[in-house]
């Protein structure tokens, strides 16, 4: 169960990545291109590891889910590899106009950092709902009784 921790992670370092870029727009040095650029570098190393975690932790509960849970997860699987390629785009540009020293590529990588942390707040609205409205890894929600047709016939009495 590394996911929710990987997860709280790749929540928080896009908004700091953000407020970095935009304080790096206000003032462009040198140091806070380069430290914006290793914000995004963490970012997208975070995403990755919160993306397989829960690929891993997602085929553990799956079963275990109801119909529309399963749906959810599936989306939300499909939302997590659109974010985890689409931050490691905005990475490279980053990287690029860091390194080039190219102020409208680092202003593009801001942009497009803020569309991703919004998508990330999604992603984080679903990874809730899946925890607290269908029960994923909650251990007295989700243990499978709802994927049964008559629950009653497996609870001891």
């Amino acid at each position: 169960m590394l996911h929710p921790a990987a997860a709280h992670f790749a929540v928080a370092l896009p908004i700091i990545s953000l407020v970095l870029g935009l304080a790096y727009i206000l003032k462009p040095t040198e140091l806070m291109s380069k430290i914006s650029t290793r914000f995004m570098v963490f970012t997208t190393i975070f995403i990755a590891v919160a993306f397989f975690t829960g690929k891993e932790d997602g085929g553990e509960v799956f079963i275990l889910l109801s119909t529309a849970g399963q749906e959810l997860l599936k989306e939300h699987k499909n939302l997590g590899l659109y974010i985890f390629v689409g931050v490691g785009f905005v990475t490279l540009i980053k990287l690029f106009g860091c390194f080039t020293k190219n102020f409208k590529a680092e202003v593009l990588s801001v942009i497009l950092i803020a569309v991703v942390a919004g998508g990330v707040l999604y992603q984080g609205k679903i990874g809730g709902e899946l925890t607290y409205t269908h029960g994923a890894h909650v251990q007295d929600h989700s243990d499978g009784m709802d994927c049964l047709e008559d629950p009653a016939e497996f609870l001891e009495e």
